[in-house]
């Protein structure tokens, strides 16, 4: 009994390594400055629908997180020439973004912006928000190609890694929504973006290491 225990002890400490690893690329993916999260601000700030909609953005990327993590998977296994040029395309575009990310950091000077303005019903509420979840471009390669090309570097373990990432869209959405009028004046000030900014470009980069040397 001590010898399975010893045994399966490493197995448990992977999937957690994994589970947090996926949440810091799901998080370093979404914590960026956008009309999602400007429109999640706005609606914790107005306190209006708050709950329902950082549920619609959580659900919405915890889908789209595991359509990527399960077909990305069961295509390379098919056609495994995919896995190298999925992987150095993803470490190009995280290294990309990372730099992108450092260059806000260093030469911008922007705050978030949140509109005031008339509040709308809870039907055209839900409508913008889908609209700006799945009409994006961006969330896709974010969610179903970029985290599930990452997953594949964790062979038997991608469910850690998607409860890991759908973990932190939760986190993220509900701590923006309820979280609005604290967060307000802190990410009013320029630097406080800036340092924003900089983790975000040293998580990218360390994620693309990771890929590029298969870890």
């Amino acid at each position: 009994m001590e010898r399975l225990n010893n045994a399966t002890e490493p197995t448990d400490l992977m999937d957690i390594s994994t589970y947090f690893t996926g949440m810091a690329a799901g998080l370093s993916l979404i914590v960026a400055i956008g009309a999602q999260n400007a429109f999640i601000l706005r609606q914790g700030l107005r306190n209006e629908y708050v709950f329902a909609v950082c549920l619609a953005c959580a659900l919405s990327d915890a889908v789209l997180i595991i359509v990527g993590v399960t077909s990305l998977a069961q295509v390379v296994s098919v056609m495994p020439f995919l896995d190298p040029v999925m992987r150095y395309g993803g470490a190009a575009f995280l290294v990309w973004y990372g730099a992108k990310s450092l260059y806000s950091a260093v030469w911008t000077s922007g705050a978030l912006q949140v509109s005031n303005g008339a509040g709308a019903s809870f039907g055209k509420t839900m409508a913008m928000c889908l609209a700006l979840t799945w009409l994006n471009p961006h969330v896709y390669l974010d969610t179903v190609i970029l985290l599930g090309t990452i997953s594949t570097r964790f062979a038997g373990q991608q469910a850690a890694f998607a409860a890991g990432a759908a973990t932190g869209s939760f986190l993220f959405f509900f701590s923006l929504g309820y979280g609005a009028a604290w967060l307000r004046p802190i990410f009013s000030r320029p630097v406080s973006w800036r340092i924003l900014e900089t983790i975000i470009a040293c998580v990218m980069w360390l994620i693309a290491f990771k890929l590029l040397n298969g870890m």
